[in-house]
């Protein structure tokens, strides 16, 4: 399988890499010329290109005609997570961004046990992260992670602007597969009509317009009932994750998994 990298730098049938992924293509991968990589603008499209040159810090390319990545989910996923102790948020970026994550905003709430220190430091460790899992799982888009929110009460003025907001509360709620229904709905319309169209399978194109879901999941002492109604006063729509008690690492990775899997991104 081709090595895959994201570059801005495509135009005209040419390309670039710099930086660090330039100096591991060059030096660690010691690629030749003529090699194939795979290149990803960041937005879902991605290109064939074929090394050129070498520069001194710099990979030059020609590339074929672009095509839409197959990675990226019908649903544009935004996963407010509450931030945990330790290492345990790198786990969930990394396997998020596996699972097609585009956007991280880890946020701090009343039962929070990490408290806020070198948030700037730890945010650029934190996009690495993403960027290196992104290329791992053969995403089209590259995901980023925002500075943490102060407190539940900003999450809950984020939230305006998206299609859903999906609150996984512990103590339970409505069943996802209610919640996530118009979406499914939709999704399954909108191939329907590409198949009438004489679409085969591998023909379909996903909507230019994806349905932005949020997803919030809490710290290791899960959501106080202030923050749960807060929640609900902004419009989130409260879901549970069956009769157990999950992990505050694997809740967000099984509500992850279970909005693909009812919208048939597993399939």
């Amino acid at each position: 399988m081709p090595h895959r990298y994201f570059t801005t730098q495509i135009t005209n049938g040419r390309a670039v890499l710099e930086g660090e992924d330039a100096h591991h293509l060059a030096h660690v991968m010691r690629a030749r010329l003529g090699e194939q990589v795979v290149l990803c603008d960041g937005h879902a499209t991605e290109y064939t290109a074929t090394i050129t040159g070498f520069g001194a810090d710099c990979v030059e390319f020609s590339v074929e005609e672009g095509y839409p990545t197959a990675a990226e989910p019908r649903l544009e996923l935004t996963l407010f997570a509450a931030c945990p102790k330790q290492d345990k948020l790198e786990q969930i970026l990394q396997h998020g961004t596996e699972l097609g994550v585009t956007h991280f905003v880890p946020f701090f709430s009343r039962y929070c046990i990490a408290a806020p220190k070198n948030e700037a430091q730890k945010n650029l460790r934190y996009n690495r992260i993403v960027r290196e899992a992104a290329k791992q799982a053969g995403r089209g888009v590259l995901p980023d992670v925002a500075l943490p929110l102060p407190d539940f009460g900003a999450v809950c003025r984020a939230l305006p602007g998206y299609d859903a907001a999906l609150f996984f509360y512990e103590c339970g709620g409505m069943p996802l597969r209610a919640a996530l229904a118009p979406f499914v709905r939709a999704a399954e319309a909108e191939q329907d009509a590409a198949r009438a169209d004489g679409c085969g399978a591998k023909d379909e194109v996903r909507s230019s317009h994806r349905p932005r879901i949020a997803l919030i999941t809490g710290a290791e002492g899960g959501f106080s009932p202030a923050e749960a109604q807060a929640a609900a006063d902004a419009g989130a729509r409260t879901v549970g994750l069956g009769p157990r008690i999950l992990r505050c690492e694997t809740a967000p990775l099984a509500a992850l998994a279970a909005v693909l899997a009812l919208s048939g991104d597993l399939e």
